[in-house]
């Protein structure tokens, strides 16, 4: 009958079935891409060291034994830290970050794979080092796991429901439904996700011909819309982010450790722009390619106009602490649409060549800058082992001003685990997380989420009721990695003494 959608196999049969026929393949794919988490004594991701600090402080709520906190019913946010939490029951911490960690690349990586694959028509081989780049992209070195886990179960969902008139089976229903699930769970952002892409498709196949175009300018109308709203509530928005709006094409998820990726950022820029390019013209005349091509280059440059008008921070409210880096994390799903528009063409081995070449210099990057954070953290323990048990302190670290990724200081969190306590923590006096402070306070954690974000930044002042407290800090200005701990008394500021890097 015309017009009847034809059914196919079931989507977790034939994705089984691709499983079985490159089992070596993926294996090896698989292998490749963990060695990341496991070639240092510890996974250095900025806000990691805080993700395993507060699941210990959720295991001592557990056991009666952090007054002041409580674990809040929260459904989105807390994937990754549930996960952690038992696994590390079983193994210990150390253990379980080298096993959910790269359990977390895996799922982004295939799930970014299967997505690529369902909107480009063809298995993206030829991308692999590009998507293992992007597996260790900005997000990743951040340690923003739970949105980084659901950015990967976000694009799986996608994969799985791409052909929903045409699948077959109960059970690729079900499939869906759990990580759809386990993307809420994730991150809010995984749902805007899966849902920008989806009404974005569901809008365009409505609207004919040039009134597509309706969707870019009612996005940029909201964006004024936004900006009205902002003014008039006063609200706290950061348009400014620490990439040029030039760069939020995608490639800019390569920039972390200082100037020298930069070059990385643009040669795998330029490069796919001329894998595009000779694409394009090759296949010019070929009325099957523009069709192919034609969602995944809409829903890229739909993306990228979007990065560019989206805020950096928001703040919802006076005392509520920032929802940051918005711009710099979403970029992800730009470079996701971009490898799938590349992937749109007939592979080449020159393409896995250049992105190879890239991703060699880009792992090498990161294997030296990653070691240099394990040096520092090395110093950390050291300093943290001398502190009696239940001490509590304020760390103050910066990394090296040239470096995008800044979170470093949470490696002292996370060297405090089963020994002192951070009482400048920002999570608990947050509200945006599972561990959450009690109104009249606790003396684990400060209650308010300015004043931990001024003690880490070194604009605090310490009062009588914060004491005793102890400061760890970089003490040297010629050697950023060198740590020095002292007591503070009421008065003090916790940037004395501190020589931040590149001053």
């Amino acid at each position: 009958m015309e017009g009847k959608p034809r059914r196919r196999g079931s989507v977790v049969a034939a994705g089984w079935s691709f499983l079985n026929a490159n089992r070596w393949r993926v294996l090896v794919v698989s292998a490749l891409l963990v060695v990341p988490c496991l070639w240092h004594q510890r996974i250095e991701a900025g806000d990691l060291g805080s993700h395993v600090y507060n699941v210990w402080l959720a295991q001592l709520i557990g056991k009666g034994q952090a007054p002041g906190l409580y674990l809040a019913q929260q459904w989105n946010n807390v994937l990754f830290d549930v996960t952690l939490l038992h696994v590390a029951n079983v193994v210990g911490f150390a253990a379980a970050q080298k096993i959910v960690v790269p359990i977390c690349v895996l799922v982004f990586f295939w799930g970014a794979f299967a997505f690529v694959s369902v909107l480009s028509g063809r298995t993206p081989w030829m991308f692999t080092p590009a998507l293992a780049m992007l597996a260790y992209g900005y997000p990743f070195n951040m340690g923003f796991f739970n949105y980084y886990l659901s950015i990967g179960l976000g694009c799986l969902f996608l994969a799985l429901i791409w052909r929903a008139p045409e699948i077959g089976g109960i059970l690729d229903w079900v499939a869906a439904v759990v990580v759809a699930l386990l993307t809420m769970l994730g991150h809010p952002l995984g749902v805007c996700w899966i849902a920008g892409v989806l009404l974005y498709r569901g809008l365009r196949r409505l609207l004919p011909g040039a009134w597509k175009l309706a969707i870019p300018l009612a996005e940029f109308a909201a964006y004024r819309v936004g900006l009205w709203y902002v003014h008039r509530k006063n609200l706290s928005v950061d348009w400014q982010g620490a990439i040029p709006f030039y760069e939020l094409n995608g490639s800019d998820q390569l920039e972390l450790f200082g100037d020298r990726y930069v070059y990385l950022v643009w040669a795998a820029f330029l490069f796919g722009v001329a894998c595009f390019a000779a694409e394009l013209w090759r296949r010019r005349s070929d009325g099957e390619y523009w069709r192919g091509i034609a969602f995944p280059l809409e829903l890229y440059v739909l993306l990228v106009c979007t990065m560019v008008v989206m805020p950096e921070n928001v703040r919802t409210a006076m005392y509520a602490a920032w929802i940051g880096l918005l711009a710099s994390r979403l970029t992800m799903v730009a470079a996701i649409a971009g490898v799938a528009v590349l992937a749109c063409g007939r592979p080449r081995w020159w393409q896995a060549a250049g992105f190879g070449a890239i991703a060699v210099v880009f792992f090498t990057f990161l294997y030296q800058d990653t070691g240099k954070l394990n040096q520092l953290e090395a110093n950390v323990e050291k300093i943290v082992a001398t502190l009696p048990a239940g001490t509590r302190v304020i760390p103050t670290m910066a990394a090296d001003p040239e470096w995008r990724i800044e979170f470093i200081a949470h490696m002292v969190d996370r060297a405090c685990v089963g020994r002192c306590f951070v009482y400048s923590n920002y999570e608990p006096s947050s509200g945006q997380f599972r561990v959450r402070v009690v109104k009249r306070g606790s003396w684990i954690v400060s209650p308010s989420a300015d004043a931990a974000d001024d003690m880490q930044g070194g604009n605090y002042e310490i009062e009588r009721g914060d004491l005793p407290l102890k400061h760890i800090y970089q003490c040297a200005r010629e050697d950023w990695m060198k740590l020095c701990v002292r007591d503070l008394a009421e008065g003090d500021n916790t940037g004395t003494g501190w020589m931040r890097p590149g001053e």
